[in-house]
């Protein structure tokens, strides 16, 4: 069976008593064995240092009894002194220890002085006699040939080492037990802010979304985790409102387009069984059933294709592009509404860079580079716009030029101010076209929602001849952000209405450029070098 993972308190708490216990072991098992090798080589000076009386080796080589030595001190009780005759035999003479029924223990020497495999001056460690204990011996050249072997006990040294290891080990203990104790309790001091972390992380969790996570001190691990959660929270919060934003316009949008196809499917049904169900009808209603059955069916197909353009900004949004002169894009779109409505007094005059102030007069070439087919049809809906939502005695003015964003200028977003397009950067340059009217304007909830698809505003057009969907002003906002630009409207009830369309500028490759001379449809008689409508203030 896999061992279940330990809490993090108890793996940093495990750690640092094993990390803490070893250190305190490692620093008492240097410090022991240092001082077993000092005792060892106080004993080995001893060894080193010793010198017998004078004749006491001869003595011994003759074989005379040692215990007169002995009983006139010749040597400490501790040292035990043997022979080794010319041949490498032991002799029985001995001193401080008597021989072997003396009863007192000695190291264990061989009888020959080969096997011992002592060097002069090289102490070396034997077991003792009785097996308890050790003895230090060193071996030196003696009398006529013969080798004298000292020795000493180890028993001090062996006891003062086993002495130390038993503090060690009680020391390791204690500091374990310590460590696990003070470690518990500032660990746990320690991950508090990390424990708050947790509890809120499972509140979040369990459905309160709006909570944030407390931070601590800014230089701490656990505050800079706070900031990254509350970062990470924030941006799915974000990320959900939009996606259930975007789940409810796709609702919506689904709803509207089911209604409008709705309709004229309905039309289309009715029409038809009529003319099934119905063959002796006369011819005039015959003619007017398939009048109305190809109009339904050019609205509907009218619909399709606005929805298949939003779908095509959306994946390709342009698939040509070219330099394109603004100024006389406008005068060829003046020039087509002015034939479609002839009453119409459609001005068009020039913007300065000079707080988007009426230029005077001349109008100069605007560039951007885009696709014209769908650069057109933005300024057709806008120009259709103000001529259908209008009174037919309203003056619409078209105005063309460049200019650089200001932070409170065109381009950017203000109170009074309606996009779909994000704001441009300030001080970059753009080309602007400009579509304003002195109708009544809109009301603010309506132009809240103008850019959105299929909304129509609540007031109806005074001829009543609207045959739109709601999808024009949502397919020019889609064009305008696929060439990089944005199209905004000012208004304000009874004060009428200023769509403008900003694209990046692009310098004209003519490098001296010439006013334009525009159509004749497109220009109102107006005295030259002035404003054929004057500008009214817009907010």
């Amino acid at each position: 069976m896999r061992p279940r993972p330990r809490s993090l308190r108890a793996r940093l708490v495990l750690g640092t008593t094993l990390l803490a216990t070893s250190a305190v072991l490692l620093c008492q098992a240097a410090g022991l064995t240092v001082l077993h090798g000092w005792l060892t080589d106080q004993v080995d000076g001893r060894l080193s240092r010793f010198r017998l009386m004078p004749g006491v080796e001869r003595e011994a080589a003759q074989g005379v009894a040692v215990r007169a030595a002995r009983e006139q001190d010749v040597l400490p009780s501790d040292y035990r002194v043997y022979f080794y005759d010319r041949d490498g035999h032991r002799l029985a003479a001995s001193l401080g220890g008597g021989g072997e029924g003396e009863g007192k223990a000695g190291p264990s020497l061989p009888d020959t002085e080969s096997a011992l495999e002592l060097r002069d001056g090289r102490p070396r460690t034997v077991e003792a006699a009785d097996g308890d204990g050790r003895w230090r011996v060193i071996a030196r050249d003696g009398h006529d040939g013969m080798r004298v072997v000292v020795a000493l006990p180890l028993r001090e040294v062996d006891g003062a080492t086993m002495k130390m290891l038993w503090f060690s080990l009680v020391v390791g203990v204690a500091v374990a037990v310590c460590v696990v104790a003070s470690g518990r309790f500032f660990v746990t001091l320690g991950l508090r802010p990390l424990t708050r972390v947790e509890r809120t992380a499972r509140r979040i969790a369990d459905g309160e979304s709006q909570l944030r996570i407390a931070g601590g001190h800014a230089l701490t691990e656990v505050a800079h985790l706070s900031h990254a959660l509350n970062s990470m929270l924030d941006r799915l919060r974000t990320a959900l409102q939009r996606s259930e934003a975007s789940e409810q316009r796709l609702r919506r949008f689904l709803a509207d387009a089911g209604h409008e196809l709705r309709t004229p499917l309905t039309s289309l049904q009715g029409f038809a069984e009529l003319l099934v169900h119905a063959p002796g009808m006369d011819a005039d209603r015959r003619d007017e059933a398939h009048r109305l059955i190809v109009q339904n069916a050019g609205r509907m197909s009218r619909l399709v294709d606005d929805l298949i353009q939003l779908a095509q900004l959306s994946e390709a949004p342009v698939a040509h592009r070219e330099q394109v002169d603004l100024l006389s894009l406008a005068a060829d779109t003046i020039a087509a509404l002015a034939v479609q409505h002839p009453g119409r007094r459609i001005g068009l005059g020039a913007l300065d860079d000079a707080h988007d102030a009426p230029g005077s007069g001349e109008l100069d070439v605007v560039q951007t580079v885009g696709d014209p087919h769908q650069l057109a049809q933005i300024l057709t809906n806008l120009l259709a716009n103000a001529c259908t939502h209008t009174p037919s005695s309203t003056a619409v003015r078209v105005r063309v030029g460049g200019l650089r964003v200001r932070a409170r200028g065109p381009g950017r977003d203000l109170p009074q101010r309606t996009s779909a397009n994000p704001p441009l950067d300030v001080g970059s340059r753009v080309g602007v076209v400009e579509v304003a009217d002195d109708g009544p304007g809109l009301a603010a909830p309506d132009a809240a929602r103008i850019f959105e698809r299929f909304y129509q505003t609540r007031t109806t057009p005074p001829d009543d001849t609207r045959t739109g969907f709601g999808l024009g002003l949502a397919i020019a906002s889609g064009i305008a952000a696929a060439h990089g630009g944005r199209l905004e409207l000012d208004t304000r009830p009874g004060r009428g209405c200023t769509f403008r369309l900003l694209l990046p500028h692009e310098p004209a490759q003519d490098p001296t450029p010439r006013p334009r001379q525009l159509p004749c449809a497109a220009v109102p008689a107006t005295p030259a070098n002035a404003d054929p409508f004057p500008r009214r203030s817009t907010p």
